[in-house]
């Protein structure tokens, strides 16, 4: 009875979508993530996802700043580094759902293993950052682990923050088409 149930529930949200013209829902995220600089920063650079990992692409969003400003942890986690990397200072901080935030160049004020809350100070923003105009630049990443073998995702960090409501997109770029009733 149950495998019934599922069945029919599972058609009727595929009777739902189509109805909506094929529009997919794209859900808000909860509330559980916030900007890491205060106030809100102008976003400089958007995320490029590359179409493979190890190919050219921006791997975060860059955020406007200012040298020796304060940078706050985006989500409630796990401090799991804190040192250079290509001569950068960098801290990534590990949240539920194998999701890992890193911010660069930032100068850690908290070590590896502490356990951090949303909007908690995380360490101080370094000036400069290549291809960046303002005088300092938060580079925010995000990425998923997305199997046991290492295997990564990078997303974009902007879609850990509420910044507007639930829309509803057609699918392949088509226009949607009113629903037939027989």
């Amino acid at each position: 009875m149950a495998r019934v149930a599922g069945r029919l529930g599972s058609l009727l949200l595929t009777g739902f979508l189509l109805a909506a013209g094929g529009a997919a829902a794209e859900a808000a995220p909860s509330a559980r993530f916030d900007w890491p600089l205060r106030p809100r920063p102008a976003v400089e650079r958007r995320f490029e996802k590359p179409p493979q990992n190890w190919l050219p692409g921006h791997r975060g969003v860059d955020l406007a700043g200012s040298p020796g400003q304060p940078v706050l942890s985006a989500g409630d986690g796990i401090v799991v580094f804190a040192g250079s990397v290509a001569g950068k200072p960098v801290v990534s901080v590990d949240h539920a759902g194998g999701l890992r935030t890193t911010y660069e160049p930032v100068t850690a004020e908290v070590p590896v293993g502490r356990r951090v809350s949303r909007g908690s100070r995380i360490g101080v923003l370094e000036a400069g950052h290549e291809g960046c105009e303002a005088a300092a630049c938060l580079h925010w990443g995000l990425r998923r682990e997305s199997n046991g073998r290492g295997g990564r995702e990078y997303l974009d960090p902007l879609g850990l923050l509420q910044l507007g409501p639930l829309r509803l997109k057609p699918l392949g770029g088509a226009s949607p088409q009113p629903a037939h009733r027989r």
